[in-house]
């Protein structure tokens, strides 16, 4: 069963809270871990806030602002050089329960925030928190016959003779599955998206003040956390409403994508060119691969005129992944420029053999229930996002540069016309 924050994790299948694993950079692992494991849900974020609101704490440079609708923005105090802001943004929700009412001793009614087949939801195994992060099992027993505009409601039965003593309205829940750890370089956890995401910021955020403590000059690197991504961007499009995003800046929207057999997991972090509703600010998606190409050592996809031997030192991909929709979508639809960088991701939303559940073809009697499980990402990928995230707070390159090449070649070439 899943336990909560504070709860003893893995990494490399050694002890987050014992010997540390050999990895050289297992405290940016462990922090992959650590926030991974967090509950949350749209519209009660709580405790991811929480700990946010601790890791800003413990670093002095950093000022942390929060908007009516409660999105959080945080800045470096006195990087603000006039220049445009380069805001880093996540969100802090994933799909999950929200109990809506109290019906007996050992009934709950509970909604589900966000998009989950309903497949999963036949008499599935629950676990339900309280305010003190005692937890309490439940199964779900059937729909409540009403909905909300942030989604369906569920009946669930409490277990093991339990009360609902200490549940309140707005508490949550979600699947019951185990704690985050990472396995043979893979991430399992009940929420990678979009908390390793979350986690890669914060790690890129300390590689910046690193740089800058360093006596290197960065850009004015942010970081924006949104609220209620899952049930239609609700933060995100506060964020644009409320003017919480400094005009003029740069937004790299950061999330975990569905992986296809064109996006694998383990190909490395994706320079996101656009998805199902959009295509996002060509310059920025297109300075994003300039710098990939940088810290990656070679373009995503070799070119017919790179030598057989040419490799890169590190993997990384450059997709539209046209699957879903992101963040970015919205910030570009308000007249930001913006893009994405992603993750691939496996069990999408918790979703084992979705291509198969998605075709009507899943076999139960090969698998048994359908179940919802740990979504997963490899570790390196997560790494490869943070050093790219890194070099772009380091130098993000202008969008004169492709158009400067073809000035160069027009000039050079231009007497053969």
């Amino acid at each position: 069963m899943s336990t909560i924050p504070g709860s003893v994790t893995h990494v490399s299948g050694a002890s987050v809270n014992g010997a540390a694993s050999a990895h050289p950079r297992q405290e940016e692992l462990r922090t992959l871990v650590r926030i991974t494991n967090v509950p949350t849900a749209a519209g009660r974020e709580q405790r991811v806030v929480r700990e946010l609101e601790a890791w800003i704490a413990a670093r002095p440079e950093l000022k942390l602002s929060t908007d009516a609708a409660g999105n959080m923005l945080v800045s470096i105090d006195g990087a603000q050089d006039g220049t445009a802001p380069l805001l880093i943004t996540a969100h802090l929700d994933h799909p999950a329960f929200v109990i809506e009412r109290l019906i007996g001793p050992g009934t709950v009614e509970v909604s589900f925030r966000g998009g989950v087949h309903d497949l999963f939801f036949v008499n599935a195994p629950i676990v339900l928190l309280t305010q003190g992060d005692r937890q309490v099992r439940a199964r779900l027993i059937g729909e409540a016959g009403q909905t909300s505009p942030a989604g369906k409601h569920y009946l669930a039965e409490l277990l093991d003779g339990q009360s609902g003593k200490g549940l309140n309205v707005g508490d949550i829940g979600r699947w019951e599955m185990p704690d985050s750890e990472i396995i043979d370089g893979v991430l399992h956890a009940p929420a990678c998206d979009d908390l390793a995401a979350l986690a890669a910021a914060l790690c890129a955020m300390d590689g910046v003040l690193k740089l800058r403590a360093s006596g290197k000059k960065t850009g004015d690197v942010r970081l924006l956390f949104t609220r209620a991504e899952e049930i239609g961007f609700v933060g995100a499009i506060a964020a644009c409403k409320l003017g919480t995003i400094p005009k003029g800046s740069r937004l790299l929207a950061l999330e975990n994508s569905r992986a296809f057999a064109d996006s694998p997991i383990g190909g490395g972090p994706i320079v996101r060119v656009g998805d199902r509703i959009s295509v996002f600010t060509p310059w920025l998606t297109s300075a994003c691969a300039q710098r990939a190409e940088e810290v990656f050592n070679g373009p995503a996809t070799a070119r017919a005129s790179d030598p057989t031997n040419v490799s890169r030192k590190r993997p990384w991909q450059r997709k539209l992944m046209a699957g879903g929709a992101c963040e970015a979508s919205v910030f570009c639809s308000h007249g930001y420029e913006a893009t994405c960088i992603c993750l691939p991701l496996g069990n999408y939303h918790n979703m084992p053999f979705l291509t198969e559940v998605q075709e009507g073809r899943y076999d139960e009697k090969a698998h048994g229930p359908a179940r919802c499980a740990r979504e997963f990402i490899h570790s390196e990928d997560y790494l490869g996002m943070v050093d790219l995230l890194v070099a772009l707070g380091e130098r993000l390159p202008g969008g004169e540069g492709f158009l400067a090449r073809l000035d160069k070649m027009y000039e050079e070439r231009k007497y053969v016309l």
